[in-house]
């Protein structure tokens, strides 16, 4: 186990590196930074609204995730298919769960390095009221899984492809439908042709839904299993992808 465990952490630290190596890492920090901050006390309005909360941070982070991961991860394999390090990669003694989880987790720790540089907000609104800390503790998490699982669908969806441009569009594609599995207007039109438990099925299917709830304080099992699992299946999927790439 310790050897498993070690040999992951070398494929983290590489991918993890790898941010930092050029500007993009520092250009993304400060966009993410920027928007959620301007999505936040503009378009939230947040001192119109004179309640000091971070209703209006957590609101835009589907969205901003929506382009933002797969900013992030559509270079987890497409890069390496592009450049042809992924053969190398695959002739490694690491087992190909060891080369996508490493890789994942690269993706989704600076993701939290990302979040975590968003908490000056944190310290503003508690400066300028008195919110309810525990619910915007429980945001952040649910706001982290939530990243974990686009992050995780990308990862998959890179391998598929070389093109960055490519693994980015499908990516971005493929959130939205989750994302918009919840509406109304998307159950109203599935409802119509659909027996009762696929339109169910469907709507369980929403961040969107399940991320409100984390918005309100609450974290029940339903959404912690429903982000774990889609975090779990991708990553499954992932690593049949590099093992048909191994067997070419």
């Amino acid at each position: 186990m310790k050897i498993y465990l070690e040999k992951t952490y070398i494929i983290f630290d590489r991918e993890l590196k790898g941010y930092f190596r050029t500007p993009l890492a520092s250009i993304f920090l400060l966009v993410f930074l920027a928007l959620s901050s301007g999505m936040t006390f503009f378009l939230g309005r947040f001192f119109d609204r004179d309640q000091a909360d971070l209703t209006a941070f957590f609101a835009w982070h589907p969205w901003l995730f929506l382009i933002l991961m797969p900013a992030i991860g559509m270079r987890l394999w497409a890069e390496e298919r592009r450049s042809g390090t992924i053969e190398l990669l695959i002739t490694l003694p690491v087992t190909n769960m060891q080369l996508v989880i490493g890789k994942f987790l690269a993706s989704w720790i600076f993701t939290l390095i990302a979040l975590i540089l968003t908490m000056p907000i944190w310290v503003t609104v508690n400066y300028l009221g008195d919110p309810d800390n525990n619910v915007i503790l429980i945001s952040y998490i649910g706001s982290w899984l939530m990243a974990g699982a686009f992050l995780a669908l990308t990862s998959c969806l890179s391998a598929l492809t070389k093109n960055q441009v490519i693994a980015f569009i499908i990516s971005s594609i493929s959130g939205f439908v989750l994302i918009m599995a919840g509406f109304n207007l998307v159950l109203s039109s599935v409802r119509s042709w659909t027996p009762t438990w696929v339109t169910e099925t469907v709507g369980s299917m929403s961040f969107l839904s399940h991320f409100s709830r984390i918005q309100m304080g609450v974290f029940d099992l339903r959404t912690l299993i429903f982000f774990i699992s889609m975090i779990i299946l991708c990553i499954w999927i992932n690593v049949q992808l590099v093992q048909i790439k191994k067997a070419d």
